[in-house]
């Protein structure tokens, strides 16, 4: 962003051998733009969760929210596929930290958090990575993770670890709605947005406690099993976000099975605030012949499904 400032040195030319000498000057042209930090400029268009879908709600848009694994193939790829996510056009991203018994995960997602897991990927390597990465990106990122791996380490201590390295907020797949209440008191004394899932099986009135708690967004799980990509969007679907709709003004992003531009588009004209995606993003990365391959492979696959929301 600095660039050095240089004058161009006045330069003799005689018009004439032993006459007097012509002096011309090329003009200086001084820029009175102020020198900004990259980091800083990150950090003030970097929006919260919340904030991110406000603004998104006044254009009459749906959020695109991709996820993919932490350290599959390796980290130095996730750094640069965080980077490409952010410049196609991703509003907000999940980013996925491995862990060793992924209930919530489907296939794809538990080949890669082993494959991670066994690179040696795990939190102190993942907010090493974040620290130089974040303040390249200009979108929110949410952590994706277990319960477990929280309580290990010790909420307050979890909690700020990830605030010092300019996370947004946490999706906790497993955590009970009983235990909610101390997680997200840690969570809002660090700035951290707890977001919580709702699914098809989810009674009513719990489902109403679930995005009475939840903040950032509300994540409906659109089916009933674990991630992984499907061939089709069930209508219920439709049902459910009117059905939280009418608990909740808080924004509601839809995932599971989601994988095509046409899942996306059909989701927004159900009237979702958001469209997750995982599985079909984490297998391009993981699967590829060569980190470059994959993030060529996400870079035209993310364009393709923000090309299909409003």
């Amino acid at each position: 962003m600095a660039a050095a400032l240089k004058s161009s040195p006045s330069f003799l030319q005689p018009k004439k051998p032993d006459t007097h000498f012509l002096i011309r000057h090329k003009p200086i042209f001084i820029s009175t733009r102020r020198f900004v930090p990259m980091a800083s400029i990150a950090a003030t268009r970097s929006l919260s969760i919340s904030e991110t879908f406000s603004n998104l709600k006044r254009q009459g848009k749906v959020a695109l929210i991709p996820y993919i694994t932490a350290g599959d193939p390796d980290l130095s790829t996730t750094a640069e596929a965080l980077k490409v996510l952010d410049a196609c056009g991703s509003d907000i991203i999940e980013l996925g930290v491995p862990y060793s018994d992924p209930l919530a995960d489907g296939p794809v997602i538990q080949a890669a958090a082993t494959r991670s897991l066994a690179r040696g990927t795990n939190l102190e390597a993942i907010t090493s990575m974040l620290k130089e990465v974040v303040p390249q990106v200009s979108c929110p990122i949410a952590l994706f993770t277990y319960y477990n791996p929280i309580l290990k380490r010790g909420i307050g201590k979890f909690m700020s670890t990830v605030k010092d390295v300019g996370i947004h907020g946490l999706v906790v797949p497993d955590v009970p709605l009983e235990e909610t209440e101390v997680l997200k008191k840690e969570a809002v004394k660090n700035k951290l947005e707890l977001v919580l899932l709702t699914t098809p099986t989810t009674p009513t009135e719990r489902m109403k406690a679930i995005v009475e708690a939840a903040d950032g967004f509300v994540y409906l799980v659109s089916s009933v099993g674990v991630t992984g990509a499907r061939a089709s969007i069930s209508d219920k679907v439709q049902t459910l976000l009117q059905d939280i709709k009418e608990a909740t003004t808080k924004p509601v992003a839809v995932g599971f099975g989601i994988s095509k531009p046409e899942h996306v588009k059909q989701i927004a004209g159900w009237g979702s605030d958001g469209v997750i995606v995982g599985s079909a993003m984490v297998k391009l990365l993981g699967e590829a012949k060569s980190p470059e391959e994959g993030l060529k492979a996400l870079e035209s696959f993310t364009k393709s499904l923000k090309a299909a929301l409003p």
